[in-house]
């Protein structure tokens, strides 16, 4: 059994996308990001950075007690290589997944989050801070179409960079991208969303948070406030 600490982010919802499809046994532990959840003891014994998400495993191959990963890649990588699922064995094709699987956490996720910050959530508009936000999703944008462009997945086969990636394209409209622009995304994105298991995390999230609602300023303090002092 896997306990999924979890919120509705995109980072949350890769893990819940991969669990769905392979069928694997989970629970989710909400993780309320908005409210200081993510500071609790037991969270941050198993995410000593503070972020969602974060999992444990009760049946680990090794067959040891527990294990707990966090960082969402790394959690995927570890899901994919307990089910032998998503990730291929041989050399070439395994490190084609994995390129694009750190390609997706060193570049799309934290400069799409940074787009989303600048644009959507500073207390002041930056100019410069948007504009080179917005610009470098853009490109990034533009280097996901051109390598769809000969191939139905970003690996050829669909895998957990699919499920890393997705994630960070579906607020595309707030990351001020315009997806006709870039027609091999277009044609990806929605082939994913039309995945039973994409449509299934994402009902999931609506279950756990039904209504979407801005953050007030005393979750913007939570979430964007944070300096040495919260590190316990």
């Amino acid at each position: 059994m896997i306990e999924l600490f979890y919120w509705t982010t995109p980072n949350g919802h890769k893990i819940t996308i991969f669990l769905e499809e392979t069928g694997l046994p989970y629970t989710i532990t909400p993780i309320n990001i908005g409210q200081g959840e993510q500071f609790g003891e037991r969270f941050l014994k198993h995410s000593p950075n503070n972020r969602i998400p974060a999992i444990i495993d009760t049946n680990p191959a090794d067959g040891s007690e527990s294990v707990s990963v966090f960082e969402s890649g790394a959690i995927l990588q570890y899901l994919a290589e307990k089910t032998g699922q998503f990730l291929p064995t041989e050399l070439h094709a395994r490190y084609e997944v994995l390129q694009w699987l750190n390609w997706q956490m060193g570049g799309l996720g934290p400069m799409a989050g940074q787009n989303h910050h600048f644009s959507v959530y500073a207390p002041e508009r930056i100019p410069y801070a948007t504009e080179r936000y917005v610009k470098e999703t853009s490109r990034l944008y533009a280097v996901l179409d051109k390598r769809l462009a000969d191939r139905e997945y970003i690996a050829g086969d669909y895998s957990i960079a699919d499920m890393a990636c997705y994630p960070w394209v579906v607020p595309y409209e707030r990351q001020q991208q315009d997806i006709n622009a870039f027609p091999h995304l277009k044609r990806w994105f929605e082939t994913m969303a039309r995945r039973p298991a994409v449509i299934k995390a994402y009902e999931l999230a609506k279950q756990i948070v039904p209504e979407t609602k801005p953050f007030s300023e005393e979750e913007k303090k939570v979430l964007f406030g944070q300096g040495a002092e919260r590190v316990k």
